[in-house]
């Protein structure tokens, strides 16, 4: 059996991990979307680095588009077997796989407008709307913690990852020729103590592991320091400066998690009368598939539920649909909080809401998640004072804030718990995918430390003999 590695392979975004089994069949595990990566993002992923045709089953560890955003592309080029994912997970990757194809489009229609002034001709969007629909149709679910049937000789399983709503890690049994061989993916590993998910659960003994690795060298602070860290930028942005807080943010997990913050303020009386806008259609949707999966909430949010019917929702809250909305927040002169998507800054609404809001110094610019450093975000993350938005140089001269506590990932303290059900003697190999180069090779060598001794750094299209 051969193992390949076609995506997150020293970098953070496109997951994609293939699967050749001995009879040529071949699983794929995600199918993402790189983003952020400048200029080699469009390069990176125009080409898989296999044939789509030759794939016969994928399974999906959860909805973020780095992880199912090329799932239309896929069945553009002639993919048309199964999708396996949870519940959550099947609801949250149509509307953000729709969401997508809808930004592909409008991308290269702005592209192309700039292209014909250059003479250039025009380029064709990764898929369109209706290749994700299409798509849908292939999307099958099944429930945590439930060993199914992959293909001949494959099963899996589905656990609890506590990412976002839905979000699984990865375990396959495959029997080839008499053998037994386990792997596990982790997916994306949530925290322990996170705001409002259950914890990731424990696994099965692996014999391989490929585990991300995005905070492989950080320890983050307490979750639950982030709403009063999070009242002192409205405090100082919207009271005292009489300013705007624009806060990009992931539609699916970082955006519900704010929203659980500022209820919790409101209702605890600390929250001042601030306008509050979510300016995202996709964020609306999403919040009302979160909102649909209670069983997933940790007890603490569970309690909360028990004096408060909606923990998302509080006096001041206003949800912007369409595209006329959006643009009169630029506007309104009022101090306001804005949360936006997409949360690396690099799509969606959100640019505009910098564009327009970057030169005033009554402003702040929120940034409360992981950021590529060549998108956006990364930018104004790494001190830029110019920063270039739709092809005009903008001077920094808003605040740019960070809220390091808030991260829907796990720090090295997270994944070693997440792995402490593991027999390290028994893994015959860990892959680390999902993190930055140097991140990659300082969590190896915690690892090391914990008794994992063979641990990979796979290459982009890299590939791997398994026993």
């Amino acid at each position: 059996m051969k193992l390949s590695f076609h995506g997150a392979a020293q970098t953070v975004t496109g997951s994609k991990h293939l699967i050749t089994l001995k009879n040529g069949k071949k699983i794929l595990l995600d199918c993402g979307l790189f983003q952020g990566l400048g200029k080699e993002t469009g390069s990176f992923n125009a080409s898989f680095g296999f044939n789509a045709e030759e794939v016969d089953v994928m399974i999906l560890s959860h909805a973020h588009i780095d992880h199912s955003g090329l799932i239309p592309k896929l069945y553009k080029e002639g993919f048309r077997g199964k999708i396996f994912c949870t519940g959550a997970t099947f609801d949250l990757t149509k509307i953000l796989l729709e969401d997508s194809a809808t930004i592909q489009r409008d991308d290269t229609r702005f592209l192309n407008k700039r292209r014909a002034k250059s003479g250039l001709p025009p380029i064709e969007p990764l898929y369109t709307i209706e290749d994700a629909e299409q798509s849908f149709s292939l999307l099958e679910k099944q429930a945590y913690q439930h060993w199914f049937k992959v293909t001949d000789g494959v099963q899996a399983m589905f656990t609890d990852a506590g990412h976002i709503i839905g979000s699984s890690s990865v375990h396959l049994k495959i029997n080839e020729e008499g053998k037994n061989i386990r792997i596990s993916f982790s997916g994306d590993v949530g925290r322990y103590r996170d705001l409002i998910l259950k914890s990731p659960e424990v696994f099965p003994q692996a014999d391989y592991i490929i585990i991300e690795s995005t905070y492989g060298d950080k320890l983050h602070e307490d979750a639950f320091n982030s709403i009063d860290t999070l009242l002192n930028w409205v405090n100082k942005t919207c009271v005292e400066k009489k300013g705007k807080l624009i806060i990009p943010a992931f539609s699916v997990g970082r955006t519900q998690e704010l929203l659980y913050m500022l209820n919790q303020l409101s209702l605890e009386n600390r929250l001042p009368k601030i306008p509050v806008y979510v300016d995202s259609p996709l964020s609306i949707e999403a919040t009302e598939v979160v909102k649909s999966y209670p069983r997933y909430f940790n007890n603490r949010v569970k309690k909360v539920l028990d004096i408060d019917e909606d923990p998302f929702d509080f006096p001041g809250l206003n949800y912007i649909k369409s595209a006329d909305e959006s643009k009169a927040l630029n506007a309104n002169k009022q101090a306001m909080i804005i949360i936006s998507a997409s949360g690396m800054a690099d799509a969606g609404r959100i640019k505009h809401h910098i564009a327009n809001n970057i030169d005033n110094n009554k402003n702040t610019i929120l940034l409360v998640g992981y950021c590529e450093p060549h998108s956006l975000g990364g930018r104004l993350l790494n001190g830029s004072k110019e920063v270039r938005i739709y092809g005009e140089m903008h001077h920094v001269i808003a605040e740019v804030g960070i809220m390091r506590t808030m991260s829907a990932h796990g720090d090295y303290d997270d994944l070693s718990q997440y792995l402490s059900c593991q027999n390290p003697a028994l893994v015959k190999s860990i892959f680390v995918v999902h993190g930055e180069i140097d991140v990659m090779h300082e969590f190896k060598r915690r690892l090391n430390k914990k008794g994992f001794k063979e641990v990979e750094i796979p290459k982009m299209h890299e590939s791997f003999q398994l026993d």
